[in-house]
């Protein structure tokens, strides 16, 4: 191993190895063994114009005071030799701030309140709802219709939409009532998330959530991984080939998205429900879909196994479970599942 790399091994320096190296002296008494001795290193001497620690003190007071607490050391000297008085240079300030962690803003900051992040589990349908809402262009530059959408995150089913001219709790309260006596969901059975948006986190809509027996869930402010679902759902739709820079009218906008909510239910193969339609998982259409699929490929498999070399081939599985933030515990599961596994084919392959 070379030098650089030793050094950085034990977190030391090659100036003070270089330094070691040179003070240390081999003697050789019976010219058998060896022995190092190492010079002790000479105590560094203390310039006379350096400040004494009541002098550093003091300028650190100073800094510290509430009237410079604020400035920068160059607006300090400024102020302090108006005053009539010198303590020492910009450059010896900073020397001090640095010798005491203290480059930086030096007044007491804010802190933020920590959230914890949400995590919600969901293993079939009607457990976890994720609603959000989304500007469409209107006519106008500056003009924009909101679109409001609620989907279950276990089949990616939209159960709940509405386009509206403005945004509103009370056109939010009305679409959540409406969609929760669609699906028919009992009482505490249901958490529907949400970011922090003013209609999202409005007095109305939580109100109502109580009177449905429905938990309340929302994003951490400023992260939006917290709400992916509908994320990504309004994504799907804005990226379609027949969706408008523009829309014409609120009454364009509503047909459009219609179309566009049809053939995402109906005939959109999603990629995390296994290439499986939304409203065939919803409904309970799933299993039979995927035994339905595993017969051609048991079949292709009985005419040509040489062409599937590790196993047969299954159709993708449906998840059992989905997560919004996935707890610790589950992830440690995973990775340790993940490194069983590696460890497995390692044993194999040896």
């Amino acid at each position: 191993m070379g030098i650089r790399r030793a050094c950085s091994s034990f977190g030391l320096s090659r100036t003070a190895f270089y330094r070691y190296e040179r003070s240390a002296k081999l003697i050789e008494p019976d010219g058998e063994s060896a022995e190092a001795v190492v010079k002790p290193p000479r105590p560094c001497s203390v310039p006379g114009r350096a400040l004494t620690k009541v002098e550093e003190q003091v300028v650190l007071d100073v800094l510290h005071s509430e009237q410079c607490v604020d400035m920068a050391p160059a607006e300090v000297v400024a102020k302090l030799l108006d005053a009539g008085r010198y303590l020492c240079s910009v450059s010896t300030m900073y020397r001090l701030l640095r010798k005491n962690n203290e480059v930086k803003e030096r007044r007491a900051q804010h802190r933020h309140v920590l959230y914890a992040a949400p995590e919600l589990l969901a293993t079939g349908i009607n457990q976890v709802w994720s609603w959000d809402i989304t500007r469409l262009k209107g006519p106008q530059k500056w003009s924009y219709y909101h679109l409001y959408v609620i989907i279950d995150i276990f089949s990616r089913c939209v159960v709940g939409w509405m386009v509206a001219e403005k945004e509103s709790e009370h056109l939010a309260k009305e679409l959540i009532a409406q969609s929760v006596l669609a699906q028919g969901v009992p009482k505490k059975q249901l958490t529907i998330h949400a970011d922090r948006g003013s209609s999202m986190s409005s007095k109305t809509v939580a109100e109502l959530l109580v009177d449905l027996g429905v938990t309340k869930s929302q994003s951490r402010p400023h992260v939006s991984n917290d709400n992916p679902y509908s994320e990504s759902h309004f994504r799907t739709l804005k990226y379609r080939p027949e969706f408008p820079e523009r829309f014409t009218s609120i009454e364009e906008a509503r047909l459009i998205t219609k179309q566009l909510i049809d053939w995402y239910n109906k005939d959109h193969y999603h990629s995390g429900i296994g290439f499986l339609t939304p409203m065939s998982v919803h409904y309970g259409q799933a299993q039979a879909i995927i035994q339905q699929r595993s017969v051609p490929l048991s079949e292709a498999y009985a005419a040509t196994p040489q062409r599937f070399v590790n196993k047969a081939p299954t159709p993708p599985a449906l998840p059992t479970a989905v997560y919004i933030n996935a707890p610790v515990a589950a992830e440690a599961s995973r990775d340790a599942s993940a490194a069983t596994g590696k460890e497995q084919q390692n044993a194999a392959a040896a």
